[in-house]
């Protein structure tokens, strides 16, 4: 005969158990390129006075890369070089920034780098190594993409759209 002890505590068990599957812990999901994918393609918007333009190639192996070019006056401001890539903790964004004559902001061994946080439809979140920039990448519509810049602010995160690009067909 079983025990009324024995019931319960296997009960017990079998609901921590299902509470604990159910809370996503058994099942954490790294995130992958593909939750970036959506950024692929060519975009156009304005920034600063002046045009800024985006390419994103489609992830590839173990990255996915991309360049944006700022213009004022028909004349560059600025390339920005960005890599996605995979790492065991989810994709990690490594950014350099150039001036007209491809001269690096950044020391040569030296890049901005941003990890994952969180991923969702159409939406990604990175924050920056040292902690104090977040960054949303959002696909708002089939043909709007939105980069947003998020900061501390109160004791919470606010963010502010920085590039609103529209699809180039």
């Amino acid at each position: 005969m079983i025990s009324l002890t024995r019931i319960r505590t296997k009960s017990f068990i079998f609901i921590l158990v299902t509470l604990f599957q159910f809370s996503g812990h058994s099942q954490s999901k790294t995130a992958s390129l593909q939750d970036v994918a959506f950024m692929q393609g060519h975009w156009l918007g304005n920034f600063n006075g002046g045009p800024i333009e985006a390419f994103w190639a489609a992830p590839a192996g173990d990255n996915l890369t991309g360049f944006m070019r700022m213009m004022k006056e028909d004349k560059v401001t600025m390339y920005e070089m960005l890599v996605f890539e995979q790492t065991a903790n989810g994709p990690i964004v490594l950014v350099k920034h150039f001036k007209p004559g491809l001269i690096a902001l950044e020391e040569k061994e030296i890049s901005d780098r941003y990890s994952f946080i969180e991923a969702k439809k159409g939406q990604a979140l990175f924050e920056k190594q040292d902690g104090s920039v977040r960054i949303i990448y959002e696909k708002r519509s089939e043909n709007q993409l939105v980069i947003q810049r998020g900061k501390q602010e109160g004791g919470k995160w606010v963010f502010v759209d920085l590039f609103v690009f529209n699809r180039v067909k």
